[in-house]
């Protein structure tokens, strides 16, 4: 019997990236994983990979397709879960994307309302919406496990990104205080600031090579982390009840990044 075993857990943006990597983690202890994404084939083929990699652990997957900016379908991801699986034990708000058309690396005056409506929609409305809508059932059964992806791009106010850092940090505001409020539930939440070699990162490294590089020289342990190994199990600590004294806390699992802040170091436009 894994760590998770009889738990079940909602992993936002789980397709690919970070999402994907956590997912992965606590369905290798035995977890029921719903993945929650908007791209429908990353979605299902991420279950498909956690059914054949973990089934024999007692591992479950089920892929949804969710556009977590729009608050019906956050809902009925809920609902759909609980006719699944009977409840919702660990939530993991992991789901971000740019604005397609957005003014995405750019300064302060540069940004339109549009940008921030976007971030905020998906990177704060979306788990707000989720963790109202998981309460109930952790309530009811005094326990639960929620655990929000932030950024050290918002800690530490990194240019360009300015919708990312706001949505990020207003959801480290948002768990912190949910934690003072449901703690008296057994309800522990989160928040993990990652630094991972992601599709987003490999992307960015591969255009701008030198930044990349200074970037990888300023962190500590000289390297980003693995998806699933190094932020994924974390996240695997924090559902756990090898973490239920621990709550409202921001843990930075990026290899000492944020010892002294290393710069986001790409132009505005």
């Amino acid at each position: 019997m894994g760590r998770l075993a009889n738990r079940t857990a909602i992993v936002t943006g789980a397709g690919l990236g970070i999402g994907k990597g956590i997912a992965r983690r606590l369905a290798a202890e035995g977890a029921a994983v719903v993945i929650a994404e908007y791209n429908e084939a990353a979605g299902q083929a991420a279950a498909e990979e956690i059914r054949r990699d973990f089934g024999a652990n007692g591992a479950k997957a089920l892929a949804l397709t969710v556009d977590v900016r729009d608050k019906v379908q956050v809902l009925s991801m809920v609902d759909a879960v609980v006719k699944a699986f009977g409840t919702v034990d660990i939530l993991v708000n992991n789901a971000w994307a740019s604005r397609p058309g957005g003014k995405n690396m750019s300064p302060v005056e540069a940004k339109v309302d549009e940008d921030l409506d976007h971030a905020f929609k998906i990177g704060y409305m979306s788990a707000f919406w989720a963790m109202q809508a998981v309460f109930p059932l952790m309530k009811e059964r005094q326990w639960g496990r929620i655990i929000n992806l932030a950024s050290l791009n918002g800690v530490n106010a990194h240019p360009y990104t300015l919708e990312y850092n706001s949505a990020k940090e207003a959801l480290r505001a948002l768990t912190r205080t949910a934690a003072r409020e449901w703690a008296q539930h057994q309800i522990c939440c989160n928040i993990i600031c990652p630094g991972a070699a992601t599709e987003a990162y490999k992307k960015f490294a591969a255009a701008q090579p030198e930044n990349a590089a200074q970037m990888l020289k300023l962190n500590p342990m000289g390297r980003m982390g693995d998806p699933e190994f190094d932020i994924g199990s974390v996240a695997l600590f924090l559902a756990s009840d090898d973490a239920r004294y621990l709550t409202g806390n921001t843990l930075f699992v990026d290899g000492g990044s944020h010892i002294n802040g290393v710069p986001w170091m790409a132009g505005g436009t």
